[in-house]
Parts: structure tokens; sequence; C-alpha cells
């Protein structure tokens, strides 16, 4: 006789369209995305108060060294991956984190006008953002199919969006209370409970290893917890020789090249509207605020619905179409009201359509593109075109003497953004797998 479902399981199956046997593992991720975005949200507006402090120009700077850290980290995180397995690895990453945390936080401390910490914090949290949020995908593409993460993605990606709600509210609430510092300590506090959600997901996840029908009975996909092995390159190499990588790489390149033209834009304006520090920072946690809440509805009812419908590649091109019109609003007008709606508008889509439809990209790949491949997208090849793009930014605005130029390539950049991610869509919508080596 079939177990009836559980009222959680019901409330699950009505909101995604969640499998009473996958709810354990959908829930345990939920919360897990929730620690970790809401630990970072939480202290990202002390990232940009310390960004302008620091000044466009040496924050510009700033960005080639979290691209060439992005780019020493793929082969450390391929030799870990290859070598350790996901049970010890992955807890161990939001540790690490954590620690650091709780260290920059006793430095600000100190001296808040540090300007060395403020460079190294801002540094540190540009590369690890990107790399936990994709250390986090890996794993739940090993856990779920392809057909899963269409159904699921869109709910679980909600998670991360509460968590990134909260975070700014808290950071909102209490920092004139706590300060810089006990911002940070709040992030550490955060991280650690990523670890223990991490810990159950595994739980229901290693069991999986002994018997085929068990995993079917769980929801999740059977694995193994062994290293992954290979080369600690191997990421590059995979990218390097498959025609559907680099089109994923080629449409993180565009997103990131978009997003950086918009952020410089930001800093700004945002800098001419606002003379106090305090203020800023109030105004990038309203912004956060705004974002999620509109994100985490988009999550829970509309992402999985439209993957499922229309497709991946419905997910891929809405934001790139909305930012053309976006970038040519900011040329005609250079006013802090239109960019608060672009930035709403390309952060809320990025979060409820792009981010869950780039993960999906992956799901019919192997294990080791899974994570290397991935990995190798996700941080240095993003963190290179932001390097890039706001180097470009720079000189284009110091050739021009003005900001409508920039804004004018970010338009036509994002017409062949929505051209990449269509094409992109429509090949991972076929039921043909794509190859990750030829």
């Amino acid at each position: 006789m079939t177990a009836q479902p559980t009222f959680i399981q019901r409330q699950l199956a009505r909101v995604s369209k969640v499998e009473p046997q996958e709810a354990a593992a959908v829930l345990a991720a939920f919360f897990l995305f929730f620690f970790v975005l809401g630990s970072y949200f939480a202290v990202r507006p002390v990232r940009e108060t310390i960004g302008t402090l620091l000044g466009r120009a040496y924050v510009a700077d700033l960005w080639l060294y979290t691209a060439l850290f992005s780019i020493a980290i793929v082969p450390i995180y391929g030799w870990l991956v290859g070598h350790v397995r996901r049970s010890i690895l992955l807890p161990s990453v939001y540790g690490f984190v954590a620690v650091v945390m709780v260290g920059i936080g006793i430095s600000l401390s100190a001296d808040e006008s540090n300007r060395a910490t403020g460079a190294f914090f801002y540094v540190f949290i540009s590369v690890l953002n990107l790399m936990l949020v994709s250390v986090f995908w890996s794993f739940l593409l090993e856990m779920f199919s392809s057909e899963q993460t269409k159904r699921l993605f869109g709910f679980i990606a909600a998670g991360g969006t509460l968590g990134a709600l909260i975070g700014p509210l808290t950071t909102r609430l209490f920092a004139e209370a706590i300060g810089t510092s006990g911002i940070l300590y709040i992030g550490a506090a955060g991280f650690v409970g990523a670890i223990l959600c991490q810990r159950i997901l595994l739980g229901i996840w290693k069991p999986q290893q002994v018997v085929a029908a068990s995993a079917t009975a769980a929801g999740v996909a059977r694995g193994t917890d062994k290293a992954v092995g290979g080369n600690p390159f191997a990421g590059i190499t995979i990218v390097l020789k498959s025609p559907y990588l680099l089109g994923i790489a080629s449409f993180v390149v565009l997103l990131s090249t978009a997003n950086t033209i918009l952020y410089f834009e930001q800093l700004r304006i945002v800098e001419e509207t606002f003379s106090e520090t305090s203020r800023r920072t109030e105004v990038f946690a309203n912004i956060d605020l705004i974002v999620q809440s509109l994100t985490i509805f988009t999550q829970l009812f509309l992402t999985g619905r439209i993957a499922s419908k229309l497709g991946v590649r419905a997910l891929l091109t809405f934001l790139p179409i909305a930012m053309v019109f976006g970038f040519l609003m900011l040329a005609a007008f250079h006013a802090f009201a239109v960019l608060a709606v672009v930035f709403v508008l390309r952060r809320w889509g990025e979060y409820a359509f792009i981010r869950p439809g780039r993960e999906m990209l992956f799901s019919k790949l192997d294990t080791e593109a899974k994570y290397k491949a991935k990995n190798f997208i996700d941080v240095p090849v993003y963190r290179a075109a932001d390097y890039v793009g706001a180097q470009a930014k720079t000189a284009i605005d110091a050739l021009t003497m003005s900001p409508t130029v920039a804004v004018l390539i970010g338009a036509v950049l994002a017409g062949i953004w929505a051209f990449n991610g269509w094409m992109l869509g429509k090949k991972h919508d076929r039921p043909v797998e794509p190859k990750t080596r030829h």
C-alpha cells in the first residue's frame, strides 16, 4: 500500500510539481541555498559601500586581481574535486568561508578604514560568491535528472532568493547597531548553517550508492562519493573541445559584460545622487529587497512551469531582450529613477530566469563537466569578462567623456546575448543529448 503524502509534500506538489519522494532532497537543497545566499547578501551591501569608498578607478583595478584569483582557483578546485570526496569537500568549502569572514570582521573592527583589508574583502567576496553558487549547483546536477531540473530548480532557487531577501533586511535592521564587523559575523554564522544543511543533503544522497531502486524511491540520482579524479586543468580542456560548452561560456561573457556596464553606471549615479555613505548602503539594501521580493514569487510559481512548457530557451532570452530596451532608456535618461528600474529588472530577470536556466544547460553532461568545466565557466571566465568589461567601460568613458556610448554598446551586446541564449536553449531542449567531448 502506498503511503499517503504528508501535508508538506502536498503543498510542495501544488507550488512546484515536487513529487513526494523528492520532497526531502528539495527542502534540504532549498535551505542550503537559503543560508549560502542569505550570508552573501547580508555582507554584499558592505562590499558595495567599500567600493564607493575605494573609488571607481580603484575598483576597476581590483577586478584584475579578482580575475587573476578566479583563474588561480581553477586548478586548486580541480585538484580538490579530483582527490577529495564530496562529503568532505563541500562542507569544508563553507567552513573555510566562515573562518575568513570572522578574520576580516576582526580586522575591520580594529580599523574600519583599512584600505588593504577593504580591498581584500572586495576581491574575496567577488571570487567566492560565484564559486559557492557553482559548487552548490554542481552537486544538485548530480542528484537530479535533466527532467527534474526543469521542474525543481526554480523552487530550489527560491530558497536562495529568500536568503537574499532576509540577508539585506538583516543588514538594514542591524548595521547601525552592530557595525560592519557584526554583519560579517552574521554572514559567518550563516555559512555554519549551510554546513548543517549540506550534511543533511549528503545523507539523503549517499545511501543511493547501494541499490538503484532506492535511488528511484528517494527521487534522486544514484551517486558515488568517491573523488571525480582526472587532471586539475581538465575543466579548461573540456570547455575548449566542446562547441556546446563554448556557447555557454560565450553566454556568460555577454551576461558579465552587460552586468559590468550597468554596475559602473550604478556606482556613478549613486555616488552623484547620495553624498552620505550610510545612505548609499541603505539604497543598495533597498534595491536588494525589491529584487528578491519579485524574484521569489517568480521562482516559486513561474520558473519551473515556463521551463517545462516553453523550454530553457524562454528562460535564457527574456532578460537579454528586456536589457536592450533598458540600456536604450539609460542612454536617453541618465537619472537614478531610470537606473533603479533597469537595475531591478536586470537582477530580477537574472535570478528568476537566467540563473536556473543556465544551470539546466549542464544537466545532460557528465560528472567531470558538471564540476570542473562548470566551475571554469562560472568563476574565471565570468570574472575575466568582468575585468575586461570594467577596463573597456573606463576607457570608453575616458575617450568619449560621456557614459552614453558605453550604454549604447551595452544595448548591442544585449541583442547578441539574446541570440546566443536562444540558440543554446534550443539545443538543450532537443531530445538528443549534447556531447562534451569530440
